[in-house]
């Protein structure tokens, strides 16, 4: 089991709290075994959009795998520091010094602030109090310009509707992309990622389309895309041509299926890579016979990372020819 303890304050933003709990929420109605609980110093907590809340007001019992997350408070209501006792603020660096994870949406990275946990790391929060935060917090790495920031189980999202976006790469993270995908999918978002690390899920990114019978074919491959994929099954589960899913393929996602597959084992493999494994062993894992086309797709990934400008993005082209089989 795993505890996702949302920490309120007064006045604080609902999607700041909604959307991560929506995803959380959708991950146990997967089957996923989290228990969400809500706590304030109060029962009774107002939010800026006028709905009150009521939270438990005891914490539960945390261990490492649990997730602690803030959701962010309109700073005028009382500073932006917000009202954070500091006994909550012992709980949250607690928490992180004992291996659990701490995250925070918008203005809510000031109760990590408050708490150390930002000090040395790179962070982000709502681009209206990027700079305050810099200048309350020195220490602080703030990032600008992206949706999350993720740095040694300190995780700070930029505001409201990213908190969606944090809470996906989350269960990315423990439960894999395709996971995240589908629960991108039940809500009906266009997960975009953003940041230095691998954000862009390519799970996310190349589903903001209409197309039924691209949707299915990327299902398949999301849940199989180690293994050797023929384009006639491909063809076969989005139930059209295999000229059709090919010319359909392109026209909504900028990718062959053969791309989108060997994008997906990259992504994958960089996580494993990021986690110490060998080159040769994430290889294998994701479906390549050895590591030598594996660098290859990396090397032009590299190539074709965006410029400082913007005028280009990673993953929308087509990699090199390879077998499905890797």
């Amino acid at each position: 089991m795993t505890r996702v303890v949302f920490l309120l304050v007064p006045q604080l933003h609902l999607l700041d709290l909604a959307g991560p709990a929506q995803v959380f929420s959708s991950a146990a109605d997967l089957g996923y075994d989290y228990r969400l609980h809500y706590v304030a110093e109060r029962e009774q907590v107002p939010t800026v959009q006028g709905v009150p809340l009521v939270a438990e007001t005891r914490w539960p019992e945390l261990t490492p795998d649990d997730l602690v997350l803030v959701p962010g408070w309109r700073p005028s209501a009382h500073g932006p520091q917000g009202p954070v006792s500091p006994a909550d603020l012992r709980r949250l660096a607690d928490h992180h010094a004992g291996g659990g994870t701490v995250a925070s949406v918008c203005a809510g990275a000031y109760a990590l602030g408050r708490a150390g946990l930002l000090d040395g790391r790179r962070c982000t929060t709502h681009h209206e109090v990027q700079d305050d935060l810099a200048r309350r917090h020195p220490a602080a790495l703030v990032a600008r310009d992206v949706l999350y920031v993720v740095d040694d189980r300190v995780v700070t999202s930029a505001g409201i509707a990213s908190g969606i976006d944090v809470a996906l790469h989350l269960v990315a993270t423990r439960h894999g992309p395709a996971t995240a995908a589908r629960i991108a999918r039940t809500l009906v978002v266009y997960a975009r990622r953003n940041g230095h690390e691998q954000q862009a899920s390519a799970m996310m990114r190349h589903r903001s389309h209409l197309s039924d019978a691209v949707h299915r074919v990327q299902d398949l491959i999301d849940s199989r895309y180690a293994e050797p994929l023929p384009l006639a099954d491909l063809a076969a589960a989005g139930g059209v041509a295999e000229r059709t899913l090919t010319r359909l393929f392109r026209a909504t996602t900028g990718l062959t299926p053969l791309g989108y597959q060997q994008l997906l084992r990259v992504e994958r493999a960089e996580h494993l890579i990021g986690h110490g494994t060998t080159m040769e062993s994430a290889a294998r894992t994701v479906g390549f016979t050895d590591a030598r086309m594996l660098r290859r797709l990396r090397a032009r990934s590299t190539r074709s990372a965006p410029a400082p400008n913007g005028s280009s993005r990673p993953g929308t082209g087509t990699p090199p020819a390879a077998s499905p089989a890797g």
